[in-house]
C-alpha cells in the first residue's frame, strides 16, 4: 500500500532514498533538500502533519546543533522540524542524540532510530569499508598489495574491512581485545595483536585503520608509527585519534566521517529504504 512519506534534510544517501521511496509508489515530498536532483521538493513542512513516516537524516543533527541538511540553501533546527508534526507521528531518525529524543518526548512523537538497526549497522559497513580502501588506495605511496595493515576493532566494520584488504593482496592483522573478537580475525586469516602494549608493535604497518570511538591512537601510538605510515580514523564523534598530537608529529591523519553517503549515496539510501521499511511493518504503519 502507497504511504505518504518525508523525507527532511540530509545529504546524498536522502536524496537517493526519496527518489527510491518514490520509485516504489509512495507519495514521497522533500524538505530540506533543495538542492536534490530529481525529488519534489516543498517550500514549508505544510502538509507534514499528515505523513506515515517522517524520515529525518543520518545523523539527524549536526555538530552545531541544527538539523543536519548539507544540501538545504539554510539552516533548520529541530525544532522548526519537529513542530510542524502531530502527537503519535512516526518519526525516523539517523543516530538520534538525546537532546532530540527529548523534543520528540515533549511533542509525543513515535522516534526510532534507524541507524541503531543490526540490519543498517551491517550493511552500512559495507561502503564505509570500500570507502576507506578507496582512500587507502589514492593515499599510499604503496599498493596495498603486500602491505602491512592493522585494522583497530573488530565490530561490524572490522569484519567487512579485513576480508576486503586481505583479498586485495595485504597482510592484515586486526586488535581487539575481547577473546572471541581475536578467535573471529584468526577465523578470517588475520593475524591478531592485544592493545595492551600497542606502542610497542606499531611500527610496522604502512596503514592502521580505526574503527573504534574511543581515545585509542594518542601521542605514544602515534610516535611509534614508521615514517610515512596512513592513519585512517573510520570512527563516530568523537573519533579514536587524537588530532592535534598527529599534526605535531607529522603522522597523516584522515578522519572519515559519513563514508556511505560520499562513495555509494544510492546503496546506501537503499540500505536506509529498507530498515524504513523494517521499521514500518514492525510498527504496523
Amino acid at each position: 500500500m502507497a504511504k505518504n512519506i518525508w523525507v527532511v534534510g540530509g545529504d546524498p544517501r536522502q536524496a537517493a532514498l526519496a527518489r527510491l521511496l518514490a520509485d516504489d509508489g509512495h507519495g514521497v515530498h522533500t524538505y530540506a533538500l533543495e538542492q536534490a536532483e530529481g525529488v519534489q521538493r516543498e517550500p514549508s513542512m505544510a502538509g507534514a502533519d499528515r505523513a506515515d513516516c517522517v524520515v529525518l537524516p543520518l545523523p539527524a543533527v549536526g555538530a552545531e546543533g541544527c538539523l543536519n541538511a548539507p544540501l538545504s540553501d539554510r539552516p533548520h533546527t529541530p525544532e522548526e522540524v519537529l513542530d510542524a508534526l502531530r502527537p503519535g507521528q512516526l518519526v525516523c531518525a539517523g543516530m538520534a542524540d538525546d537532546s532530540l529524543r527529548r523534543l520528540a518526548e515533549e511533542r509525543g512523537l513515535v522516534l526510532k532510530d534507524y541507524f541503531a538497526r543490526e540490519e543498517l549497522a551491517v550493511l552500512n559497513a559495507i561502503p564505509t569499508a570500500e570507502g576507506a580502501i578507496q582512500i587507502a588506495m589514492e593515499e599510499l605511496p604503496v599498493t596495498l598489495h603486500g602491505a602491512r595493515a592493522l585494522v583497530v576493532g573488530f565490530g561490524r566494520l572490522g569484519h567487512a574491512l579485513v576480508p576486503r584488504l586481505r583479498a586485495l593482496g595485504a597482510h592484515v592483522w586486526v586488535c581487539a581485545r575481547r577473546y572471541e573478537q581475536q578467535a573471529a580475525a584468526e577465523g578470517m586469516g588475520a593475524g591478531v595483536e592485544s592493545p595492551d602494549r600497542l606502542p610497542d608493535w606499531l611500527c610496522g604497518y604502512d596503514l592502521v585503520v580505526n574503527t573504534v570511538p574511543a581515545a585509542i591512537l594518542g601521542v605514544e601510538e602515534l610516535a611509534a608509527l614508521k615514517e610515512g605510515a596512513l592513519v585512517i580514523d573510520l570512527a563516530s564523534r568523537p573519533g579514536g585519534v587524537d588530532m592535534k598530537a598527529a599534526a605535531a608529529l607529522g603522522v597523516r591523519v584522515i578522519w572519515a566521517l559519513s563514508l556511505p553517503g560520499k562513495v555509494a549515496p544510492v546503496t546506501s539510501g537503499r540500505y536506509i529504504k529498507d530498515t524504513i521499511y523494517h521499521v514500518m511493518d514492525e510498527l504496523e504503519v
